[in-house]
């Protein structure tokens, strides 16, 4: 190389680098620009936030009632939606869940409350939850009572469960447009065998159990005299503890809700058809009250507003557990009892809270197990079932942490069936409540197949395989008796299982299992007199019992739940003061659900009864689920 190209290139590597030094200038000036704009934002969006709770959380009154106003579902556990998600689509005024532990630990709090002065009901927004939890909350109201505060309960109409809840009110209030829809309970499905016929659709049903009737509506037009028989008898069960209540709270004669049903449309002719008036005139209710009229009574008891003259002095539930909870929660005992929910329809792997993962609540379990501070363990199942693999990954996780020395007593919810009893059949007690749908021992396997579907259509499935099971899931070919023959032998050897750890759980003879099994279902009441359910209580009697059995004088609850990342934490509590300035805002505005809310909300609850619900995954395609418990 020439010493003239040698300085050519010299100089051009000079003039690049300085391009490269003055392009990398400009790039770090511009990630300072951006660095700097992104903290800008997070300063002024901290800014917001502080300002919006800052304006709005006030200090407790001095004097007040308590607005109990629950909405959509009571639950035990509120079903997972992302944090970020929540606080974008706050356009629902009302949600569609309610934490039952919140309404309960907001009225026994203020029970003690000098500030609190009586309690207000709200109930036009409050879907339901079923009878057991109804009680859990009728309970709570009646220990308020005893302090001596009046209830006042309040809707424009009431419904079937809202009414349950209200008569343990001391004062009822229906708006003069409005209704008592007290109608009995039902247990109705639709039947598509018929329909399958013309679509050329063959359900293949593998089943053990003359009860177990989740496949019916799939292989028949009706319902089945076995199916009748075992509805007939929880339900009338369930029925006569709504009634028997509801008579003891309204102090009316036994029989008097029945005679309101059955005489409604003659008493109705005579009252002129108007129905407020007959509830009225029933003793169902205390007042018929205009809205204006209602906000009178209640600032006559409660005082009025100084804040809002169309307003009485009052406080949220959500508000009230609001600052309760700004006070740091002291543990005094190093001994724990834990506490798992595990609530929802049972799926193989990992589940969010509002269903059961196999894998998470595994992972709960071991959580549990490996905590020092916690010598006893209660599960909470509010459960009808589901995959049949599923339930039993879960149970061999309950066997493991029994075996640990770890005491694991079982508080059965609303409806714990099927796999919801296989999980709960082998711990060291089981408690249910009068009112909880329990049993349903039995399990199932469906497959549908469309080949008379595609031939109508001209289509036709044709090949060749190594063995005569190489087809048994293909949908568009007819199943061969032997594959069918494998299924059923498997869902028989499940029940056998299913039999065996019930009998070896309840400490019962096998044959009495299956007598009393066979997908039958039945109230917690029957199930304690069977010997399925050792006692009948609530939560905090399964707790109690679960720490005599390990010893415990003085220990907290623990919830063993799982792990938020931050992300999650912060924007959930974000999520929830949003919601409640939401809610504020909301009522401050107007009383009207929206539309697409209403309809969003009929649509579900149309689909639940139908029994349309996201598939269960189960490797074996078997399950332990009780369809029918779903709306009770």
């Amino acid at each position: 190389m020439s010493d003239d190209s040698a300085q050519s290139n010299r100089k051009s590597g000079k003039k690049s680098g300085l391009i490269r030094r003055f392009f990398s200038l400009l790039g770090g000036i511009g990630k300072f620009v951006r660095s700097a704009i992104n903290m800008l934002f997070l300063v002024f969006f901290v800014l917001i936030i502080g300002s919006m709770f800052s304006s709005n959380i006030r200090p407790l009154p001095a004097k007040a009632f308590l607005k109990i106003s629950p909405s959509g579902m009571l639950v035990e556990q509120l079903t997972y939606a992302d944090p970020l998600v929540q606080i974008m689509e706050q356009s629902a005024a009302h949600a569609s869940e309610t934490l039952l532990a919140d309404l309960v630990e907001a009225i026994d709090d203020a029970a003690k409350d000098a500030r609190i002065t009586g309690l207000v009901l709200e109930l036009d927004f409050l879907a339901g939850g079923g009878l057991t939890k109804l009680n859990i909350l009728g309970a709570a109201l009646t220990r308020f009572k005893a302090s001596g505060k009046p209830v006042i309960a309040a809707a424009s109409n009431f419904s079937q469960e809202q009414y349950y809840l209200a008569s343990f009110a001391d004062e009822i209030h229906l708006n003069p447009m409005g209704m008592v829809l007290v109608t009995g309970y039902g247990a109705y499905r639709t039947y598509f065998k018929e329909g399958a016929d013309k679509l050329g659709i063959n359900f293949h049903v593998f089943k053990v159990g003359d009860y177990k009737d989740a496949v019916e509506p799939f292989i028949r037009n009706d319902m089945s005299e076995y199916s009748k028989q075992q509805t007939r008898s929880w339900i009338n069960e369930l029925w006569q503890a709504y009634t028997s209540q509801v008579e003891t709270n309204r102090a009316l004669s036994p029989g008097a809700i029945d005679t309101y049903i059955s005489e409604m449309d003659s008493n109705l002719e005579k009252s002129g058809g108007n129905i407020a008036r007959l509830a009225l005139d029933s003793t169902l209710i205390d007042h018929i009250s205009t809205r204006p009229a209602l906000l009178k009574h209640l600032q006559t008891l409660a005082g009025k507003d100084p804040d809002d003259k169309h307003d009485y002095l009052n406080i949220g539930f959500q508000e009230y557990l609001f600052h309760k909870r700004l006070k740091p929660q002291t543990q005094q005992n190093e001994a724990k009892v834990g506490l798992i929910i595990a609530k929802g329809t049972i799926y193989d792997g990992e589940q969010l809270e509002g269903s059961i993962g196999s894998l998470t609540l595994s992972g709960l379990l071991q959580e549990a197990r490996e905590d020092k501070q916690i010598k006893a363990l209660v599960i909470r199942v509010d459960s009808p079932g589901g995959s049949a693999f599923a339930s039993d990954v879960i149970r061999q996780e309950i066997d493991i942490t029994r075996e640990s020395g770890t005491p694991v007593v079982v508080s059965m919810g609303s409806v714990a069936a099927s796999g919801g009893y296989w999980i709960a059949a082998n711990v060291d007690q089981v408690w249910a409540s009068a009112t909880t749908i329990t049993g349903s021992i039995g399990v199932f396997g469906l497959i549908p197949t469309f080949e008379r579907t595609f031939e109508s259509l001209g289509i036709h499935s044709d090949g060749v395989g190594t063995s005569p099971l190489a087809d048994i899931y293909r949908l568009d070919r007819p199943m061969s008796e032997p594959a069918g023959r494998i299924i059923q032998l498997n869902v028989e050897n499940i029940y056998q299982q299913f039999l065996n750890l019930v009998a070896t759980g309840r400490n019962l003879p096998s044959e009495e299992v299956h007598r009393i099994a066979q997908g039958r279902v039945w109230t917690g009441a029957q199930a304690e007199k069977l010997g399925l359910v050792d006692q009948l209580g609530d939560l905090d009697d399964a707790i109690k019992s679960a720490a005599q059995l390990a010893g415990l004088e003085h220990y907290d609850i623990k919830p063993v739940e799982r792990d938020l990342d931050f992300r999650e934490q912060v924007l959930k509590q974000l999520g929830q003061r949003v919601a409640q300035l939401n809610l504020k805002a909301y009522f401050g505005s107007s009383n009207r659900l929206s539309v697409e809310s209403v309809v969003k909300q009929q649509l579900q609850l149309f689909a639940d009864k139908l029994g349309f619900k996201t598939p269960v995954s189960d490797p074996g395609g078997l399950y332990l689920e009780c369809i029918e418990c779903r709306q009770f």
